[in-house]
């Protein structure tokens, strides 16, 4: 197999062809390590390669949905046991994995081949991937800019033609917002439905899910079909989905659809006129394909809510900190992490129980409010981005201006240092402002690839659809995909 072809297809493009005997599966592995050996030196986006293992493992692969197709892991959440685990923290860069995450096992046993780990910032914090063990990652469309985060160093892979699925995570918009940045397909699948396990049923209070970048709707809604489990362990359940999520995908709604939409920021913040255009020209889509489209709001306060997520991020990273000392026997200082991860902690040290408590049950009325907003549209529209992918460097703070907002948060009272979190966060939430909403009600939400900048830079549309209904975002993907908006990676400079 050329690696010509090789970067042109999708999962199940691959899987056909070694299923019917037109490739074999050590000829698809060449061409993706191949493709990655051009493609890396550039974009930097794997931090562990692990070829001589894959090689071997292919030999044992016998069937599966995606017999033989390359991927890559995330480097946080889906580890292997026995094999580098870094999180992109310089705390963690010679640790190993003492476990094999069980949404790994699951991913691994549908006949997929880990290449390697792919970069994330560190501790997955930041919707762009530029930590300080591993370097920026670059976007395959444009070098200058963020393939986004945290699942970066993923998405710069699939989009880039090494692999057509690669594992990703989303906690706050890392799978939709590499998705938008890098002309993806980033599905966040409802609270529940893909568990990584086991102990770590709970990442970030439930905010947090593991699935998978793609550059089809059939590679994800195929992927959902294999890796939808109820896991008794876990914290978070939801009833498995009795159809087949690929069959579904093709099939038409049987009547029409009632979708509400907007283009504001629920922040207040600015949002460019290429990301209104994109919403608008879906909604005009929409309403040819017989659909109502209503402009609205969903009456939730997203930045009391924003800020009620930061207040976790607090709590989590403190708690991350505390173990870290427990691993290494020492007091950690903020030399040892970056910025964010450090006033996180600071501030995190001095949330009260209380409080956290009380952050959560937040969650839980914007998701109730959510469902009200649901029983009259199928579907809430936004900007999956406020403006195309940012500038290499433009969210990471100077070391001067680390150590000047470590100095100011050390003087401030808890809920000060709250206030401070949400200001040092403020540029990276004036880019990506919409996707936080679903992880915190627990809704499934996608991005959608169907406009390209004046800059020609990617830009998502972000559908939201009530708990559960997984499927109908697949279905409205599908459509979409068929149609003239679908981006996909026209113009991407690697598939010309």
């Amino acid at each position: 197999m050329k690696r010509e072809e090789y970067i042109h297809l999708d999962g199940i493009g691959l899987a056909t062809l070694i299923e019917k005997k037109e490739v074999t599966k050590q000829e698809v592995l060449d061409a993706s390590f191949e493709q990655l050996e051009k493609v890396n030196p550039i974009l930097n986006a794997v931090t562990y390669t692990r070829k001589e293992k894959a090689y071997e493992e292919i030999k044992e692969i016998k069937g599966g949905a995606f017999q033989g197709v390359p991927t890559a892991l995330k480097d946080i959440s889906q580890t292997v046991k026995g094999e580098p685990s870094t999180s992109g923290a310089r705390l963690m860069k010679e640790a190993i994995a003492p476990q094999t995450a069980h949404f790994t096992q699951r991913f691994l046993n549908t006949g997929v081949i880990s290449i390697g780990n792919s970069t994330t910032p560190e501790f997955a914090l930041k919707n762009i991937t530029e930590s300080k063990l591993h370097g920026p990652t670059r976007n395959p469309w444009n070098k200058n800019h963020s393939p986004g985060g945290s699942s970066g160093g993923a998405a710069a892979l699939v989009a880039s033609g090494v692999v057509p699925i690669a594992g990703a995570s989303d906690g706050g918009g890392s799978i939709r917002i590499p998705a938008t940045f890098s002309g993806l397909f980033g599905l966040k699948p409802t609270r529940g439905r893909t568990p990584v396990g086991p102990g770590v049923g709970r990442n970030w209070q439930g905010a947090s899910i593991d699935f998978v970048l793609t550059k089809s709707v059939r590679d994800s809604a195929r992927m959902l079909d294999q890796l939808q489990v109820v896991q008794q362990q876990a914290a978070f359940q939801t009833p498995l989905f009795e159809g087949n999520y690929e069959k579904t995908a093709e099939t038409p709604f049987h009547k029409p659809l009632k979708i509400g939409f907007t283009t504001e920021s629920p922040v207040g913040t600015p949002v460019s006129d290429e990301a209104k255009d994109a919403v608008l020209k879906v909604m005009k889509w929409l309403e040819e394909q017989g659909h109502e489209v209503v402009e609205t709001t969903n009456g939730i306060d997203e930045t009391s809510l924003m800020n009620n997520y930061f207040l976790m991020n607090s709590g989590e990273m403190a708690t991350v900190i505390t173990q870290m000392e427990a691993m290494t026997g020492r007091k950690m200082t903020e030399k040892d992490v970056e910025v964010e991860t450090w006033l996180l902690n600071l501030a995190g040290q001095n949330v009260s129980a209380a409080a956290f408590s009380s952050s959560l049950a937040a969650w839980d009325v914007a998701a109730e409010q959510m469902a009200i907003f649901h029983e009259t549209y199928d579907f809430y529209v936004t900007p999956a981005a406020s403006f195309g992918a940012p500038t290499i460097g433009e969210l990471t703070y100077s070391d001067k201006e680390a150590n000047k907002l470590i100095e100011q948060m050390n003087t401030l009272t808890p809920s000060e240092q709250q206030e401070l979190i949400y200001e040092v966060f403020l540029p990276s939430i004036t880019y990506t402002p919409y996707t936080p909403l679903a992880n915190l009600t627990g809704q499934p939400a996608m991005s959608v690839p169907v406009h390209m900048t004046k800059d020609h830079l990617p830009i998502g549309v972000q559908f939201i659809a009530p708990k559960g209904s997984d499927e109908r975002l697949l279905q409205i993907a599908h459509q979409l995909e068929q149609s003239d908006l679908w981006i996909g990676m026209k113009g991407n400079p690697y598939f010309n």
